[in-house]
């Protein structure tokens, strides 16, 4: 049957193929092969793709393509201080004192955490010379680092 160009009949079919127990909300490709057994109209297929991906059941219900997310473990405790540290940045800033971002640096052990200003277009080894500076000198080498894989982290950081 074709359906007059009228969305308020084409939403009331899409509905009945899509919202009802009976279906129990089909994907896109589903819905559209359903409503095209009996109904067909102009910019049905773009009509029918927004209205299920906008369908917050649907999001909700349907199957996720990735693999299942492991659990969180948690990182063991050090046995002393500046021994595990983790590290990570906050970005996008006001600019404040020619600086934009924040390097934060956190004992594991203690929880102490050093706040380092700098610019977000810092390099690497510029990274590395504020770290000797600010931990290195004061605290010795740790053995592990932490870090969220931020691109200033590269064996570059590592090596400096």
């Amino acid at each position: 049957m074709v359906v007059p160009n009228d969305p308020t009949i084409q939403l009331s079919i899409l509905q009945k193929h899509h919202d009802s127990p009976l279906p129990g909300h089909p994907d896109q490709e589903k819905t559209l092969k359903l409503v095209k057994q009996d109904f067909h109209w102009s910019i049905m297929t773009k009509f029918i793709k927004d209205y299920v991906s906008s369908c917050q059941l649907f999001s909700r219900n349907k199957n996720t393509h990735h693999k299942k997310f492991g659990f969180l473990k948690p990182l063991p405790i050090p046995n002393g201080p500046w021994i595990c540290l983790s590290m990570d940045f906050i970005t996008q800033l006001p600019l404040s004192n020619s600086f934009d971002s924040i390097l934060v640096i956190v004992d594991r052990f203690s929880k102490m955490a050093v706040f380092i200003p700098r610019m977000s277009s810092i390099t690497s080894l510029d990274l590395a010379h504020l770290f000797i500076k600010n931990i290195f000198s004061k605290h010795g080498l740790p053995s592990s680092i932490v870090s969220d894989r931020g691109s200033l982290f590269r064996p570059i950081f590592f090596r400096s």
